[in-house]
C-alpha cells in the first residue's frame, strides 16, 4: 500500500478515494525537491484531467485526498512549483522596496526570489486590512510605508515576504476592522511573525483603544460581532469587547484618527 494511502486512512479512519494512488509519483517527485510544472500540467502527467488538482468540483474525494497529504505530509514552501496562478497571489505595498518604480507596488509570485533580499526604503510598515483605507492613505500620505493586506488570502508569497522583511529588521502595526473577522485577521498576521509581539502588532489599535472606540462609534451587528477563535491574549481582549458589546466598528470611520496615530508611530526609533 502507499505510504501517504496509509497515514491518510490511520489519521482520517477513512478509506482512499480509488484514483488515489495515481498522486504517488506526484507526492514522491515533492518529496524529493524536484521542480515542478503548473498544477493543470501536473494533474495532466498523472494520467487526470487538468483542473482535478484545482478545481474540487473535477473529483471531489480525489481534490481533499490531495489536499489532506499536501497539508499534513509536506511543510510549507516544500513545494517547488511554477505557479500559473497570479489573482489572489499578490503583495501590495507602498515604500516598502528602494525603487523608483510608481508605487504602490504590487508583486506576483514570480518576483518572490529576488525580492526577498531586495533593498529597503522603509524598516517600520502599517499593514492595512482594506483595500479603500489603504489607497485613501496612499493618495493622502505618499511617502507612508503601507502594506495591503486585503485580497491575498495569507497567500504564499506574502507570509513569505512577511516574515523575511521581519528577518531584515522590518517593524509592524496592524490596523484594520474592529469586528470578529477583522480581529482574527490580525491576530493571524501576529503569528506569522517569528520575533514581533502580538502587543507591537496591535500598537495602533490597543485593546482599550477597541473598547473606546465600540462603546463610541460601535454599530450593532451579532454577525459581525459574534465570537471567533484567537489565540493572542492582546486579541482576546479585543474579541471579548466585540462580542460583550455586540457592536462593531470599520476602518473607514477612524481615517481622522489613524492619520495622526500613523504618524506618530512612524517617528518612533526601534
Amino acid at each position: 500500500m502507499s505510504q501517504y494511502i496509509e497515514v491518510f486512512e490511520k489519521a482520517t479512519g477513512q478509506s482512499a478515494p480509488d484514483r488515489a494512488a495515481k498522486l504517488d509519483e506526484l507526492f514522491n517527485q515533492i518529496k524529493r525537491g524536484k521542480a515542478l510544472p503548473p498544477r493543470g500540467q501536473q494533474a495532466v502527467a498523472m494520467g487526470l484531467t487538468a483542473h482535478t488538482l484545482n478545481d474540487a468540483r473535477e473529483d471531489p474525494a480525489l481534490f481533499a485526498y490531495y489536499r489532506w497529504v499536501m497539508t499534513h505530509c509536506f511543510q510549507s514552501g516544500q513545494v517547488n512549483e511554477l505557479t500559473a496562478r497570479l489573482i489572489g497571489m499578490a503583495f501590495t505595498s507602498a515604500n516598502v522596496f528602494e525603487t523608483d518604480l510608481p508605487q504602490p507596488l504590487t508583486l506576483n509570485p514570480w518576483q518572490l526570489t529576488p525580492m526577498l533580499d531586495f533593498p529597503l526604503k522603509n524598516k517600520q510598515a502599517v499593514v492595512i486590512e482594506n483595500n479603500g483605507v489603504f489607497a485613501l492613505l496612499h493618495q493622502e500620505h505618499p511617502d507612508w510605508p503601507l502594506i495591503l493586506q486585503s485580497g491575498n488570502d495569507f497567500n504564499d508569497v506574502y507570509v513569505r515576504l512577511i516574515q523575511r522583511l521581519e528577518e531584515r529588521g522590518m517593524r509592524y502595526a496592524y490596523l484594520g476592522d474592529i469586528d470578529s473577522a477583522g480581529i482574527r485577521m490580525a491576530d493571524r498576521f501576529a503569528s506569522l511573525l517569528k520575533q514581533t509581539p502580538a502587543e507591537a502588532v496591535a500598537a495602533l489599535q490597543t485593546p482599550r483603544d477597541v473598547r473606546l472606540w465600540l462603546a463610541e462609534l460601535g454599530k450593532r451587528n451579532s454577525v459581525r460581532s459574534r465570537a471567533l477563535q484567537v489565540t493572542s491574549p492582546v486579541f482576546q481582549a479585543e474579541m471579548v469587547s466585540v462580542t460583550m458589546l455586540g457592536k462593531f466598528v470599520e476602518q473607514e470611520q477612524l481615517m481622522p484618527i489613524y492619520t495622526q496615530r500613523i504618524a506618530d508611530w512612524l517617528k518612533q526609533e526601534d
